[in-house]
């Protein structure tokens, strides 16, 4: 079944779906942002086919969102978050907070966050990078930008 392209859409969320849009992508980059970097420790840990798992990590690596690193001569690779996946390890941030709201029932959230600034176990709050006030989906309205489609 051929997949719907994203990338050309006048959309970033659009966009973003493209490269991270399908179930194992995200969940590939969450397990390598906590140290699962070889292609047997993360097929491990998510249970998936090596054919699946290949086709993700080619995919993530070709979108510049996991670089691909020798570790042995065989050749072996470990998979690191570039800057691009370490921004879209905030989104998943943002997402595990919605999940742990709306989705952890009785036992609570799966996993916690301490930050490092001041040690404290906290949640994502999403805020302005103008005034630094909370901003939501109802503090907003959504313009035309730039790139939008004519």
């Amino acid at each position: 079944m051929q997949r719907t392209n994203f990338s050309e859409m006048a959309c970033s969320i659009a966009r973003t779906l493209d490269v991270i849009g399908e179930p194992w992508s995200p969940l590939i980059l969450r397990d390598v942002w906590v140290g699962l970097n070889r292609f047997d420790q993360l097929q491990a840990e998510l249970g998936i086919s090596r054919k699946v798992l290949t086709e993700r990590l080619n995919h993530l690596v070709d979108h510049g969102v996991l670089e691909r690193r020798p570790y042995d001569r065989r050749p072996r690779y470990e998979y690191v978050l570039t800057e691009k996946g370490t921004e879209l390890v905030d989104l998943l941030m943002v997402m595990a907070g919605w999940g742990d709201r709306w989705r952890a029932g009785e036992a609570g959230p799966p996993v916690l966050y301490r930050h490092h600034a001041c040690g404290e176990i906290s949640g994502v709050d999403l805020r302005c990078a103008h005034c630094g006030e909370s901003m939501h989906a109802n503090d907003v309205d959504v313009l035309p930008g730039p790139g939008a489609a004519v």
